[in-house]
């Protein structure tokens, strides 16, 4: 199975990159993507890649915020017959609200209009190589980096309760990988709602963590990312994470997990 990077935070080669997160994996059914940055700049990067996206045949959003659906609307051009798979609230009015003032971070509500959407609810098998599921929210998140989002709904916002988060499972023979974008509802959670479907945890799990923030953390914060750590080494799992998880915390995490902890970037390919 291969899987790529096509854009992410930090650059890395000759590839660009953004605030954004964008894969292409090809397995031995599909070619499909798992969300398309903030802008179109992942198509670019893909050229560079040597990554025909007009061949893919999946798209998996997995969730209706700008930076995994940037690109999607100029990705569906290039290849308009492209199956794509988001959440039914994807589309909702979701916001960064802060002391600073507010900012819309939902999707383009263009890319509710393209034909071939196909829009998920709950849980959904694909076919025998991919399965999408989603977590049910039990604030086992990091605090500090989402109780700023939230959702318009009327003229209130409400907290954010990521209702439009969903997770991918590929499949390939005895190995299990597990794909999240941003693990807002916890990585943690992920993993326990995975549990409860397989009875097993994954081989290896590519998500951001979310747990970035431009200050210090504070003691609890920092004593939630190590438990988180300890909690990963649990599985067994190797974990790949990049994007929203914020240098400093993959740093405190990788003191702990080592080997089982890698990061990703714009064009590295990943060995899962």
């Amino acid at each position: 199975m291969k899987i790529i990077n096509l854009v992410e935070d930090t650059k890395g080669s000759n590839c660009l990159n953004e605030h954004g997160l964008s894969f292409y994996i090809e397995t031995k059914k599909h070619k499909l993507l798992v969300d398309s940055g903030a802008t179109d700049m992942f198509l670019g990067n893909a050229k560079m890649l040597g990554v025909d996206l007009t061949q893919a045949d999946t798209f998996v959003l997995s969730h209706g915020h700008y930076d995994h659906s940037g690109g999607l609307s100029a990705f569906a051009k290039i290849n308009p017959d492209v199956k794509i798979y988001l959440k039914e609230s994807a589309g909702d009015d979701y916001y960064h609200l802060s002391s600073q003032g507010g900012k819309y971070i939902g999707i383009d509500k263009k890319i509710l209009k393209l034909p071939q959407i196909i829009k998920v609810q709950g849980d959904m098998k694909i076919d025998d190589e991919l399965f999408l599921f989603s977590v049910p929210n039990k604030e086992r998140y990091p605090a500090w980096s989402n109780r700023e989002l939230k959702q318009k709904v009327g003229d209130t916002y409400i907290q954010d309760s990521f209702a439009h988060e969903q997770c991918l499972v590929i499949t390939q023979g005895e190995r299990h990988i597990l794909m999240s974008g941003c693990a807002h509802n916890g990585i943690l959670s992920i993993l326990e709602r995975y549990y409860q479907l397989f009875g097993a945890y994954p081989d290896a799990v590519i998500s951001g963590f979310h747990m970035m923030k431009k200050s210090d953390y504070t003691e609890e914060e920092a004593a939630y990312i190590r438990q988180t750590a300890y909690e990963l080494l649990k599985t067994k799992a190797l974990f790949y994470t990049g994007h929203c998880t914020g240098r400093k915390a993959f740093d405190i995490m990788k003191e702990i997990m080592g080997d089982k902890l890698q990061d990703f970037y714009s064009g590295s390919q990943l060995t899962v």
